[in-house]
């Protein structure tokens, strides 16, 4: 199987015109971009977000949750096409392209070392919100890239991102800050 390859993009997400494989952007923290679903459901006067479990394989942040789904966006594709293809291989869930909804984009950057080898990670993450009612029990797990998947409360959440950071949890906290605003604005239009 070849290995992916992913666009080389500037300091806003836009392509280049070269790209790279996947493992070259990671050893040489080369900028691309990826595709951050967030899925959440109203729960009373409350919000929650599904996270998934990353499975102990991966390559960064073995069993730690994350994003409902993410994935990097393939050299030539477009960052919604990219959301959609992810929530349905990762979850199983078939989304029309109206039912997932830009909110914005934010930039990662950082340098760690897992299973030994370091990873380098330098992305410009397109993020979007999906709100439509789904059941657990009703989700197709790709078991290669997640462990499993549970219901948590965005603010604690939140919470528990904030320093000195609860290491169970590895979600961007830019995505997570961009979800909260959007949340507040379209599903909360009260709060503050």
């Amino acid at each position: 199987m070849e290995e992916e390859r992913l666009d080389i993009v500037d300091e806003k997400g836009q392509p280049t015109g070269a790209s790279v494989p996947r493992s070259k952007a990671h050893a040489e923290g080369i900028r691309h971009r990826t595709a951050h679903i967030w899925v959440v459901r109203r729960f009373g006067d409350k919000v929650d977000v599904l996270l998934q479990k990353r499975a102990l394989s991966k390559d960064s942040f073995p069993g730690c949750y994350d994003t409902s789904s993410a994935g990097h966006i393939q050299a030539g594709d477009e960052p919604l096409e990219s959301a959609a293809r992810e929530l349905s291989e990762e979850l199983g869930i078939q989304a029309d392209p109206d039912d997932i909804h830009f909110v914005g984009t934010f930039p990662i950057q950082y340098e760690k070392e897992f299973h030994g080898k370091m990873f380098k990670d330098q992305e410009i993450a397109f993020v979007y919100v999906y709100d439509k009612e789904i059941s657990v029990d009703d989700l197709t797990i790709q078991k290669e890239e997640l462990d499993g998947v549970e219901w948590f409360d965005l603010e604690e959440v939140y919470k528990a991102c904030l320093p000195p950071r609860d290491e169970k949890f590895c979600v961007p906290m830019g995505g997570l800050e961009i979800v909260r605003r959007y949340v507040k604005r379209q599903l909360f239009p009260k709060w503050k």
